[in-house]
């Protein structure tokens, strides 16, 4: 491999690291600063360019993103919303492509085929970047299922109307029944062969039993679900999707709790990395785009940018409005069940539609050369791309905090948490009660070495009943900060015994990874007190 490409890979994630932990601090939203970083980055005089392999994007960073929102998602959650959620991941798609195709056709005389191209590339709202911003922030979770869903799923369909707006481009040929088939062929084909690829992987990592064998099969698992489909033509994104929902839904049964301490910390360190990777890397295109710029004249692409993020912004609030409450009129009986509409439901999700680094690499996509010709429009849908990118991102996304505030929606979200939270407590203080019940029916029986597990859970089950009261300080955050303190007096100790060599380096390690999982453990407690309080 390049030696220089391995000193850019290695400057790339120092400033991952450097750039969030300034983020962290300075309580500012990491996606966004990682992007301006970037962007600033790629105009300091001997940066060398960095030009984005979109490959590189789809093959290799977009894979485990997907696949790791998959399985973070609830099942039941995507299923009880499916309805609308196929309602922005597939019509609101389509809506805004053909839009951003009439507006460009109306107003600047462009081919419909170049029209669509750029409506596809921006149509679909990204989902490392929706959810790398909504993660931050307190939503009711039935617009979160709803606008995470549409992030994961939407990627399928303007791939897809991009594979036939390029076709169109080259051939001049289009047929709508074509498009149609083809579009349901790899929907469902992607699903089975997602479905089907997370049942193999349950299996295989189940036979496996080794938690490291079976982390890097979950590794390498998007990347089975993600190359296969797209190799073939499809989009690959519903088979990756598709894997990860099946995979959340099943792996509490077949995956054991080992290889899950190992995983969460290893997934939890690969998205983080991954997502921070991303947004840089979109910033350093900066340098790139302006060069494209300056070919084509920055009035002129400035003027045709702004119009195309004004288009796809309103076009989302025409778009979500109605499809709300249409269907509700036109058929009750499917809403049953469902809270009554909320003007605020609908509003947040038209504005969380936030473009990312996929829709750049789609832009890139884009052949410089149709037909024997250079093709001159792809500057410019390069650059209104990246246009739409930093608008939505940078504008939308950083006034999405205030806006939920504003609307009061953040205190909603905080007062499910705290109905989901005792309801979680109430569970936990079941759980307790039957091992005592089968602690009191062991003793009963003579087994012995049960009087200090009684007491425990006696104890446990105690803490839990004045958790579920509301108290003026919570006894689990008290609890928490003198359990941390056992802690800190215990790692003193073996310390000590270490430097007075009175302990081997093995024996050190076991304790002190006993010790970690016992510190973790209570600052997880910890955290989940107060992410209600």
């Amino acid at each position: 491999m390049d030696h220089q490409l391995l000193f850019v890979i290695l400057v790339l994630f120092i400033l991952v690291a450097a750039v969030s932990v300034l983020a962290e601090r300075a309580q500012f939203p990491s996606p966004i600063l990682m992007l301006l970083a970037g962007g600033a980055l790629a105009f300091v005089p001997g940066v060398p360019a960095i030009r984005l392999d979109p490959d590189v994007v789809l093959l290799l960073l977009l894979p485990p993103l997907l696949y790791s929102g998959g399985v973070g998602m609830s099942w039941r959650g995507f299923r009880s919303n499916l309805r609308p959620i196929l309602m922005l991941a597939v019509g609101c798609v389509l809506f805004t492509a053909a839009s951003v195709a009439f507006v460009m056709h109306e107003l600047l005389g462009t081919a419909w085929a170049v029209g669509f191209v750029l409506g596809a590339i921006v149509s679909p709202p990204d989902a490392v970047a929706a959810l790398a911003l909504l993660r931050s922030v307190r939503l009711p979770r039935r617009i979160l299922t709803v606008l995470e869903g549409e992030s994961l799923a939407n990627d399928a369909t303007a791939l897809v109307i991009l594979g036939i707006a390029l076709q169109a481009l080259t051939t001049g040929r289009f047929s709508l029944a074509d498009a149609t088939l083809r579009f349901l062929a790899i929907a469902v084909g992607e699903v089975a062969f997602g479905v089907a690829l997370g049942w193999l992987a349950l299996r295989a990592r189940r036979v496996a039993r080794a938690p490291r064998a079976e982390v890097l099969l979950a590794l390498a698992t998007p990347y089975v679900a993600f190359w296969p489909p797209h190799a073939l033509g499809g989009s690959g994104v519903i088979a990756c999707v598709a894997a990860g929902l099946y995979v959340s839904w099943n792996g509490r049964r077949l995956i054991p709790p080992d290889t899950r301490l190992q995983g969460y910390f290893i997934w939890d360190l690969v998205v983080w990395a991954t997502e921070s990777l991303v947004f840089l890397l979109g910033g350093l295109q900066a340098r790139v785009v302006a060069e494209a710029v300056a070919r084509i004249g920055w009035g002129h692409a400035l003027a045709v940018g702004s119009l195309v993020t004004f288009t796809i912004v309103v076009v989302r609030f025409v778009w979500v409005f109605p499809a709300t409450y249409v269907p509700r009129a036109l058929v009750p009986s499917w809403h049953r069940g469902e809270p009554p509409a909320d003007w605020r439901t609908p509003f947040v999700v038209a504005f969380a539609g936030i473009r990312g680094v996929d829709s750049l690499a789609a832009a890139l996509l884009v052949p410089a050369v149709v037909n024997g010709s250079v093709f001159g429009a792809r500057d410019l849908i390069v650059f209104s791309t990246y246009l739409v990118i930093g608008v939505t991102i940078v504008l939308l996304g950083a006034m999405l905090p205030a806006l939920l505030r504003m609307l009061g929606l953040t205190h909603v979200g905080r007062l499910e948490a705290e109905a989901n939270r005792r309801d979680e407590q109430k569970v936990r203080l079941e759980g307790v009660d039957a091992v005592i019940g089968f602690l009191k029916r062991a003793g009963a029986e003579g087994k012995r070495s049960v009087g200090w597990l009684c007491h425990a859970y006696d104890e446990r089950r105690r803490a839990l009943v004045e958790g579920i009261r509301p108290t003026p300080e919570d006894p689990a955050t008290e609890a928490a900060r003198l359990e941390r303190e056992i802690v800190r007096i215990e790692r003193e100790a073996v310390a000590r015994a270490y430097d007075e060599n009175r302990l081997t380096d093995e024996a050190r390690r076991r304790i002190e990874r006993e010790l970690d999982l016992e510190e973790a453990r209570i600052a997880n407690r910890h955290a989940n007190s107060a992410r209600v309080s």
